[in-house]
This record gives structure tokens, sequence and C-alpha cells, in this order.
């Protein structure tokens, strides 16, 4: 099992307490969605996680969950009336702010883990739990291939970075785009009308599979037949019971294949590299040491 995870030049941290804290975080939404009759599944390497290891997986270092997109949005809604926002900092770009994600974190303002790639935007460092949208899926194939188009469109733009790992002719396109539209108030349109089309497919008796929207390409590819998300079973994840979906075995083969077979060592990696690290202390206490050291700022 590994015990420590090397973040950049910096520190060296324990990564069991940085689970330990997001874990806290994890409790309290479930909590809080408990409390507001919103539904939520563990998803990706968690749902992997409880299902392997009845917990985190060992390098893992954070955690992820999935949320229907109507309750997802009413997330939005009710986490800053009702939430405490003092300590958990609900995290979506917006027309006036950019979290530099596109899906929705929440944050916990009492600690810090910096991004190396995030290392240069004034945003909020602590550590974080994410959130994805589910959304339906249509059944006609080429609106399907326009919804993948639309969710190509919402990545770019509310990302505002061309992708780096899809190839020089993805990230050359992406940046001429980026380019050509270039004020924020018109990326922000581009990316609102793309979200609009994406998710525009309603949730019936009639949908037979679901997608995940704003996550990377390959994961965007897949679809899920819908009674994988039917119901809710719950699942030992360090020493708490967590939901994760009635269909966690079809929905795992989907995303890992062979999912209880452990990858080779040397893939036993944490999955973000981190320019530093601190489970106690507020990320701002490093803003200028660690993170927005050129006095760069968001825009």
């Amino acid at each position: 099992m590994i015990e420590d995870v090397t973040v950049g030049q910096y520190s060296k941290v324990n990564i069991r307490d940085l689970q330990m804290k997001s874990l806290e975080i994890l409790l309290y939404f479930k909590d809080f969605c408990e409390k507001h009759n919103l539904r939520f599944y563990l998803c990706y390497g968690s749902c992997l996680g409880a299902i392997r290891h009845r917990g985190f997986i060992p390098w893992d270092d954070d955690i992820d969950v999935l949320m229907f997109r109507e309750d997802y949005e009413k997330l939005g809604e009710l986490w800053n009336k009702y939430a405490d926002t003092e300590r958990y900092e609900y995290c979506r770009t917006n027309k006036d702010k950019s979290y530099e994600t596109m899906i929705t974190q929440i944050a916990d303002n009492n600690t810090t883990f910096i991004k190396s790639n995030l290392a240069d935007f004034d945003i909020n460092h602590g550590i974080k739990l994410e959130i994805f949208p589910l959304d339906a899926s249509p059944n006609s194939k080429l609106k399907r291939k326009m919804q993948i188009i639309w969710a190509l469109v919402f990545c770019l733009f509310n990302r505002q970075q061309a992708p780096l790992n899809k190839g020089k002719i993805a990230r050359v396109i992406g940046q001429i785009l980026l380019w050509f539209f270039c004020t924020p108030g018109i990326r922000y349109r581009i990316w609102r009308f793309a979200e609009k089309q994406m998710t525009k497919y309603p949730l019936t008796d009639d949908t037979k599979y679901l997608t995940k929207l704003c996550t990377t390409f390959k994961y965007l590819k897949i679809q899920y037949p819908k009674e994988i998300f039917d119901g809710v079973v719950y699942k030992e994840f360090e020493g708490y019971k967590m939901p994760v979906p009635v269909g966690y075995d079809m929905y795992l083969k989907l995303i890992y294949g062979d999912y209880m077979q452990l990858p080779p060592e040397s893939e036993r990696i944490p999955a973000h590299e981190a320019a530093f690290v601190d489970p106690d202390n507020n990320y701002k206490k490093y803003r200028g040491i660690y993170y927005c050291t050129k006095n760069r700022s968001n825009s």
C-alpha cells in the first residue's frame, strides 16, 4: 500500500491524510444530499474503491460522485442557501468566474491542494469533491453524434483551454477557435448555448442510455444502459455506507474492463500532479508562494 505521495519539489504528504480530508467532505455532502432529497452515486475510482477495496483505492487522491442532471442543478440552488459555505465552497464556472473545470466541485476552504497545471490561477485551491452530471443520451445515432459535438464545444469554451492530449490537430483547432472567439462574454454565450443543446434530451421511459458529458473524450463516448442507474445500493467505504449504482458491475466493466484486476505497480500512482499539498491549512496562506506567483489572476 502506498503511504506517501510526492507532490512536486515542495513537500511530501501522507496520502492517507489527504484521503481522510476528502472523506470529511464526502460525509458532509452525503448528509446535505439526504436532508434535501438529492440522489448521488460514487463513480469512477471511488465506486471502484468501494467495490474492490471497501474504501479508497490506496493510491487515489480524490473522491468522484455522480448526480442526475436535475439533482445536479438543484444542488447549485440549495448549496449557497443551506450549506456551511464558510467551510465548503460550491465551485462551478459561471458568467463571472471560472474555476478552470467543467464540472462542479465542493472545496474545503481549510485545506490546500494546488494542482501543477492550475498554479497560475487565483481560484479555490482547497481539497475538493468532484461532482459529475449524468444526462439522457438520445436514441438516434445522429442526435447522439450532435450531442457529443456540443459537449466538445462546451468543454473547449467552458475550460477556455485547447486540449493538450488529444493530438496536434485537435489542439490547433481549439487554439484557432479560442483565438477567433476571444472575449469572455462571447465564450460564455457559446458554452451556455452548447450546454443547453447537449442537455436538451429529456429523461423518459423511452430513454435507453445515459451519458456523462462533462468528462474526457474517452469517457464521453461511453453510453450507459439506463438500468444501471435505476436504483442505489449501499457499499462499505472507509467504514461508512455509501451509494453506488445498482448496476455497478456493468458500470465498472464499461469503464475499466476486468475491474477486480489490480493495475501494474507502475500505474499505481495518484491521478493528479500536485505542486503543493497541505491538508491542514487554508490555501490562501500560500498565495504568491505556491500559486499566483506571477501575479496572474483568473479572468
